[in-house]
């Protein structure tokens, strides 16, 4: 293929524009904050379950305090009721002695009972700071993920403004250019990621290898219009001042 070598030198800018989409495109994909948002992500399912299980250990809490309250109350009002009846002298005395037996019973039903209930009021209260604090975490880490996400964000308009400034510039670069050079460059940077790559002293840019004797030999004795393809690499390679020839 024969292409004016102007037109051979302007590849170098085309291809130093697309290395430079090239590497938007790897930081858009490796943003520091990707790799921050992922590990709040997980601490923010840790908070969350954490939080959620803090959360029913004081409903079940609340749920056995009440069962204990009512049964303390039940205890309460049986204890009531046989103490009126004691107290009004009604009945023999075999049923006020079975009266006050069952009273003393009680009593300690309603003991054992209120020691229940304040053990729980206890892990009740030992449950809410639990809460409070897994609260308190989750909260902490949404705050942080937020931020993240606000500078994910930032980056991201950055990164599609240098983005469309760098295609605004590839256009009228690949349109001046012929239309089979164009496509042979971009055949080429499709299966190796450089297109063309310049020849500077002796060695080609794309791939950092030095030309052998004869390689050299048969660029110099290349017409100027002619393009040249690394044997190694298979990139255009592009002479200029800096060639070495």
């Amino acid at each position: 293929m024969k292409a004016d070598p102007a037109h051979q030198r302007r590849l170098l800018d085309l291809q130093a524009t697309d290395t430079a989409l090239t590497q938007l495109a790897y930081r858009r994909n490796h943003l520091p904050e990707l790799a921050e948002l992922d590990k709040l992500d997980g601490e923010l399912r840790a908070a969350t379950d954490e939080t959620v299980r803090a959360q029913t250990a004081v409903d079940d809490l609340d749920r056995d305090i009440t069962r204990a309250e009512r049964d303390v109350e039940q205890v309460r009002a049986r204890a009531a009721k046989d103490r009126s009846l004691l107290d009004s002298g009604r009945g023999g005395a075999k049923e006020l002695e079975s009266l006050q037996h069952e009273l003393a019973s009680l009593g300690r039903r309603q003991s054992e009972l209120e020691d229940v209930e304040l053990e729980l009021m206890e892990q009740r209260e030992q449950a809410a700071g639990a809460l409070a604090a897994a609260s308190q975490q989750q909260s902490e880490v949404r705050q942080l993920r937020d931020t993240a996400e606000q500078r994910r964000d930032e980056s991201l308009v950055q990164l599609s403004e240098q983005e469309e400034q760098r295609r605004a510039e590839r256009d009228p670069l690949a349109a001046a250019l012929p239309g089979d050079l164009l496509a042979l460059y971009e055949r080429i940077r499709a299966n190796t990621g450089i297109g063309a790559a310049m020849l500077r002293a002796r060695r080609c840019e794309g791939c950092r290898l030095e030309l052998s004797g004869s390689e050299l030999a048969q660029v110099r004795a290349a017409a100027a219009e002619e393009v040249i393809r690394h044997e190694e690499c298979g990139r255009i390679l592009v002479r200029t001042d800096e060639s070495g020839l």
